[in-house]
């Protein structure tokens, strides 16, 4: 199942499966500030992945909510992973975190040439943010992107399951 919307000179792709097996050049982790890759996206990232992605993480130290760190992608297809912060639902701002997650993920692939990257539904999982929410917030915000001046064709949404690429598929048919 795919689903893909043309923006500028570049596309939005939804995929529905495990991001770990993406060919992009880079995956995004839905990380904690820590950037302990702990269960979820981030477990799966470091099962397969390999310990040397934690490492780079260590070395890193953390990183704030809203924002992203880059580190290799240790035995991932993708070259790199853009750990992402984004919010716990209910700690206030909740949206403008999402919103600057997402962005900065975007900005750390662009500050690597990064032609490719794909997105988890940032803060779903443990975080709680409504899939729905969270699936307007940041398609709007890559849409945004792709309409000014960037080197990056291709943003990919992988969704685990038929109920997020469902809401995704939705919302991005409903982008103005």
């Amino acid at each position: 199942m795919t689903s893909r919307r043309r923006v500028n000179q570049s596309d939005i792709l939804l995929t529905q499966g495990d991001i770990t097996e993406s060919d992009t050049d880079a995956i995004v982790n839905a990380a904690n500030s820590q950037l302990v890759l702990g269960a979820g996206v981030a477990g799966a990232i470091r099962k397969k992945g390999g310990p040397s992605i934690q490492e780079e993480c260590n070395a890193i130290g953390g990183c704030p909510v809203g924002d992203a760190r880059l580190t290799s992608g240790g035995a991932l297809k993708a070259k790199y992973v853009i750990h992402a912060v984004g919010p716990r639902w209910g700690e206030g701002n909740e949206e403008k975190k999402l919103k600057n997650a997402t962005l900065n993920a975007l900005r750390r692939a662009e500050e690597k040439g990064l032609k490719s990257i794909a997105f988890p539904a940032l803060s779903t999982g443990i975080f709680g943010f409504p899939l729905e929410l969270a699936a307007r917030i940041m398609l709007q915000t890559v849409e945004e992107y792709l309409n000014s001046e960037t080197g990056i064709q291709t943003v990919v949404f992988t969704l685990f399951d038929d109920p997020a690429f469902s809401v995704f598929q939705k919302n991005l048919e409903n982008i103005p």
